[in-house]
């Protein structure tokens, strides 16, 4: 019993090791995306994010013999990369429009938003813990964006648009893990990713500069980073652990946007954020009380 205690004692300080890790570098990677972008398009920049990616995990598929690639689930990978490249290229574009600090409170929303689309896609239940905490959330996002006291801009727009098609990502993302491991996953979504994005960015290319690479190579590292260290936590431990610790999310882009862009902390942005946090944290604890998985995978949000 005591060995047993031991044991889970120490998955749990793994898992909540590797959540600090995982929040701390999605962060990291939007901010170098934030720098890539002084000079470069949107367009380039996901390209590079993307292709930079495939080589650093290229390893992991010639080590593995090719043999991640077996999925009867070929149709379902295509469809999720659809949709992942508006989410991108949104959530990207929104990067060059708003603070780091509005951008982690405004990324609390996929998860409602991913309840909203179980119920209305899987046909999930309606319960009244749900309506709550999407109503919380809703009042959340409100004091974010303050619509009457202040305008409603683009970059606020194209952040929770952003979220709204990451969510219909979240959603397939539960189908494919099903059958499909997180390295098999992760190497579709880079491929069919870096081919739609290099087609895009055809028609706006531009060449970086070796500095501009170098953010662009640390930004996909970053990224790689952070879906690793997310996953193994996640295989660990119950999201009722792992979930509270997203919310480091917002403490790193405050800290960030204060240190490396000059970016005052937003009291609303802190109110507001906690309260969508708020709201994500009740129904990850009441779904995993009744055995669901609606929130599985979908905090914190990336690209």
């Amino acid at each position: 019993m005591i060995i047993d205690y031991l044991s889970k004692y120490q998955s749990n300080l793994v898992a909540i090791v590797y959540m600090i890790f995982s929040t701390f570098f999605v962060t990291v990677m939007i901010a170098f995306i934030k720098y890539a972008q002084n000079d470069l398009n949107v367009y380039t920049v996901s390209f590079f994010r993307f292709f930079l990616g495939l080589l650093i995990i290229l390893p992991f598929i010639i080590y593995s013999k090719y043999k991640i690639f077996s999925t009867p689930n070929l149709k379902l990978h295509l469809l999720r990369s659809c949709i992942n490249l508006p989410a991108m290229y949104l959530g990207f574009g929104a990067l060059t429009l708003l603070t780091l600090e509005k951008i982690s409170a405004l990324h609390f929303i996929a998860p409602l938003f991913v309840t909203i689309l179980a119920i209305i896609l899987l046909k999930e239940k309606i319960y009244l813990f749900r309506v709550s905490s999407l109503v919380i959330g809703f009042i959340g996002m409100l004091i974010v964006i303050r619509p009457g006291f202040i305008a409603i801009d683009i970059g606020t727009i194209m952040s929770i648009s952003s979220a709204f098609f990451w969510a219909f990502a979240i959603i397939i993302t539960k189908k494919l893990a099903k059958k499909d491991n997180a390295i098999t996953i992760l190497s579709y979504q880079y491929i069919f990713m870096t081919l739609f994005t290099f087609i895009v960015a055809l028609f706006y290319w531009q060449t970086p500069s070796l500095e501009e690479l170098g953010y662009l190579f640390l930004a996909a590292l970053s990224g790689t980073l952070f879906h690793l260290f997310l996953n193994h936590a996640y295989k660990l431990v119950d999201l009722t652990l792992t979930t509270p610790f997203t919310f480091l999310g917002l403490l790193w882009g405050s800290l960030f946007g204060y240190l490396f862009f000059n970016e005052l902390p937003d009291l609303f942005t802190w109110i507001g954020g906690i309260i969508i946090f708020s709201s994500v944290l009740l129904i990850t604890i009441r779904e995993s009380q009744l055995d669901k998985d609606i929130s599985k995978k979908s905090l914190p949000l990336a690209q």
